[in-house]
């Protein structure tokens, strides 16, 4: 996960299947695309990390990238996605954070399954 990996905690190491930057393996295959960061096994359940500005002009940008997650999952991973975890979606701020929990765009990211952190901690 590159520079990206300070922002993901795991309790225990060992337990990590492994993790694939979905974005740069399809970088050059879907250009123009709006692609979702990260995928990571944890203790064989998949969870879905975008690292993103959490600003509220940006959550129509991340509600797109988890469309076409969940459409590439469909048609091209469906054995990734049977492994996902109860809660899957992960948008992690890449700076401050600056979305209202009250706001629209929040309550929409909130209903699409996508749960805002700093960090993400894994159990």
């Amino acid at each position: 996960m590159g520079s990206d990996s300070d922002k993901i905690h795991l309790t225990d190491n060992r337990e990590c299947d492994g993790s694939v930057n979905i974005d740069g393996c399809l970088q050059t295959v879907m250009p123009n695309s709006n692609r979702w960061d990260y995928v990571i096994s944890y203790k064989s359940v998949t969870y879905f990390v975008e690292v993103h500005p959490a600003e509220s002009s940006e959550v129509e940008k991340v509600l797109a990238k988890l469309q076409w997650l969940k459409n590439w999952l469909k048609e091209r991973a469906p054995e990734i996605e049977k492994l996902k975890a109860e809660q899957p979606y992960y948008w992690i701020q890449s700076g401050r954070f600056n979305i209202p929990r009250t706001s629209r765009q929040y309550r929409n990211a909130a209903s699409k399954g996508i749960l805002i952190q700093s960090k993400l901690f894994l159990k």
